[in-house]
C-alpha cells in the first residue's frame, strides 16, 4: 500500500529531501501513522525514525529549516523535538534502535538497530506501522505485524509475545487498555491473559505514569470501557483499590443491594456524556468510595450506606496523594462534590424547602452545576420510569434553586455584617460571642427567618447580641 497522497503536509516533503541530501533513510511510524489510516484527526506531533543518529539528523532539519531555536535535545532518551509554532506542530526524530530490559526497571538498555529492531520494539502492531520518506518507495507502508488488518478488526495485539511485552515494560498493560477504550477496539485473547499474568509488574512504574494513563481513559466519551479492562484484568485491585473494593453484591435475608462498581462506572460514561470536566468525572469515579466502610445491613430498613459521602470525601486526599494527581483546588472540587453529592437527590424525594435549597446553594458556591450534573448522572435504573420520575423531581430542584439564588443571592455569600461590626456594636474585645452572633446571622439568612440584606441583619445582631446579656453601644 502506498500512502503519499495521504502524507500531504509540506513538512513530509521537506524532510524526505533534507533525508536524501544527508543520505539517511528516514520513516514516519508510530501513532500518526495509525490515526492517518484511521482517519482520526491525528495528534499535532509526529515521529520519525530514521537509521542512523537520530540527533544528528534532527540538528540538520533544524538548521535546513531554519529552526534552530525551536530545537530541544533529549540525551538521555537519544531523542530531538523540533516545534514548529507557526504550525502548532511537533516534529520528534529518533534512530532505529532495539532494546533490552532488566526484570526490576522499565527502562531499557538501548542499542543501534535496524528499521525491523525498531518496529519490534514497539507496543502494538497498530503503532508499529511505518510510511517509508525515501526516495525510492517514498509513502510506502512497511507493516511487518499486519497491523493494518487489526486496525481493520479493531484488535490490540502486541508485535512479540504478549508475556515478554508486558513484563518489559509494564505501563504497556496500561497503554493496551487506554488505546481499546479510546478507539473502541478489543484486547486480543492472549494479550489480555497476559496483562492479567503480569499484572504485578505494574507496581515498578510510577504513580505519574500510571495516573497520566488513567486520565487518558477517563477523557474518553465512555470509560467505563476501560475501568471494566483494568477491573477484569486484576489491575484496578492494585492501582484503585478503593474503587475495587465497591465490585460485589451481598445477600441477606434476600436482601441485596446493586453491584456499587458497575453503578459507578455507567454513573461516570453518564456524566462524560453533559461535561469534559476531567475532575468532573473523577468525583464521578470516587462519588461511593465510602461505600464499603459504611455498609450496613438492619432487618428493618435493608442495606444502608448512612454518611458514605462523607467518609468518602475523607478518603480523597490520601487517594490524590498516592496517585500525584493534584494536591490543589482539584482535589478541594472532587471533595467537595463527593460530600455533596447525596444532598440534590434527598431533595428530589421530598417537598423541597427554600430553606434545604438556600443551604445547598450555599454550600456548592459556583459549582452547583457541576454538582447536579452528578447527582443526574448518579440516576442508573433499569427501570425507565423511576429514572424519568428523579429527572423530572430534579428539575423542579434546579427550578427552585435559579428561583433562590435571584431572590436571596445566597451562592458564595459573606455575612451582610462583618466581626468587626459586631465588636464595635457592643464594644467587644474578640470572644466566644462574637462568632456565635456570626454564625446566627448567617443561619437566619439560611433558613429564611430573616432576608439578606444589611439593616435586617444589622437588626437581628441586635437583638441576638441582648439575648447573650450583651449591651449594644448605639451610634
Amino acid at each position: 500500500m502506498n500512502l503519499a497522497d495521504k502524507i500531504s503536509d509540506p513538512i513530509f516533503k521537506k524532510v524526505a529531501e533534507i533525508a536524501q541530501s544527508e543520505q539517511v533513510e528516514t520513516f514516519v511510524i508510530g501513532g500518526f501513522v495509525r490515526d492517518l489510516l484511521l482517519d482520526r484527526i491525528h495528534k499535532k506531533d509526529i515521529d520519525f525514525v530514521v537509521l542512523g543518529d537520530g540527533i544528528a539528523f534532527a540538528k540538520t532539519v533544524a538548521d535546513k529549516l531554519n529552526k534552530k531555536k525551536y530545537l530541544s535535545v533529549f540525551k538521555n532518551f537519544g531523542t530531538a523535538m523540533i516545534r514548529l509554532n507557526d504550525q502548532d506542530l511537533e516534529l520528534e526524530f529518533v534512530g532505529a534502535r532495539k532494546e533490552s530490559y532488566r526484570r526490576d526497571s522499565r527502562k531499557p538498555i538501548v542499542e543501534n538497530g535496524s528499521l525491523q529492531d525498531d518496529q519490534n520494539r514497539r507496543d502494538f502492531t497498530i503503532n508499529a506501522m511505518s510510511i517509508s520518506l525515501n526516495s525510492t518507495n517514498y509513502g510506502e507502508l512497511i507493516d511487518p505485524f499486519n497491523g493494518l488488518d487489526d486496525l481493520e478488526n479493531k484488535v490490540i495485539r502486541t508485535p512479540l509475545e504478549p508475556d515478554q511485552t508486558y513484563s518489559d515494560d509494564p505501563l504497556r498493560m496500561m497503554r493496551a487498555i487506554r488505546f481499546a477504550t479510546q478507539l473502541n477496539f478489543k484486547i486480543s485473547q492472549e494479550s489480555f491473559e497476559a496483562i492479567s499474568r503480569n499484572k504485578d509488574r505494574i507496581r515498578i512504574i510510577s504513580a505519574e505514569r500510571i495516573t497520566a494513563e488513567l486520565n487518558q481513559i477517563m477523557k474518553c466519551p465512555k470509560p467505563s470501557i476501560g475501568f471494566d479492562l483494568l477491573y477484569r484484568s486484576g489491575l484496578l485491585e492494585i492501582i484503585l483499590p478503593e474503587i475495587h473494593a465497591l465490585q460485589g453484591v451481598e445477600e441477606v435475608d434476600g436482601q441485596t443491594h446493586k453491584d456499587n462498581f458497575y453503578h459507578t462506572i455507567e454513573v461516570v460514561d453518564n456524566i462524560s456524556r453533559t461535561t469534559d470536566n476531567l475532575w468532573s468525572r473523577w468525583a464521578a469515579l470516587l462519588h461511593d468510595i465510602g461505600k464499603p466502610k459504611s455498609k450496613r445491613f438492619d432487618k428493618n430498613s435493608g442495606w444502608t450506606f448512612h454518611g458514605h459521602e462523607f467518609l468518602g470525601s475523607k478518603m480523597i486526599p490520601r487517594i490524590f496523594k498516592r496517585l500525584k494527581l493534584p494536591m490543589n483546588d482539584k482535589m478541594r472540587y472532587v471533595q467537595k462534590l463527593v460530600k455533596l453529592s447525596s444532598r440534590p437527590a434527598g431533595l428530589a424525594k421530598e417537598n423541597v424547602t427554600d430553606s434545604a435549597v438556600r443551604r445547598l446553594v450555599h454550600d456548592a458556591g459556583n459549582d452547583i452545576e457541576e454538582l447536579m450534573l452528578l447527582v443526574e448522572a448518579d440516576i442508573t435504573s433499569k427501570n425507565k420510569k423511576l429514572v424519568k420520575k428523579y429527572l423530572n423531581n430534579f428539575k423542579l430542584v434546579r427550578e427552585k434553586l435559579i428561583e433562590i439564588e435571584e431572590k436571596d443571592q445566597v451562592r458564595n455569600f459573606q455575612p451582610p455584617v462583618s466581626g468587626i461590626e459586631i465588636i464595635e456594636a457592643f464594644d467587644l474585645k474578640p470572644c466566644k460571642e462574637i462568632g456565635i452572633i456570626k454564625h446566627a446571622i448567617k443561619e437566619a439568612i439560611l433558613e429564611g427567618t430573616i432576608p439578606n440584606e444589611r439593616e435586617a441583619a444589622q437588626q437581628f445582631m441586635i437583638e441576638k447580641g441582648k439575648e447573650l446579656g450583651l449591651t449594644y453601644r448605639s451610634k
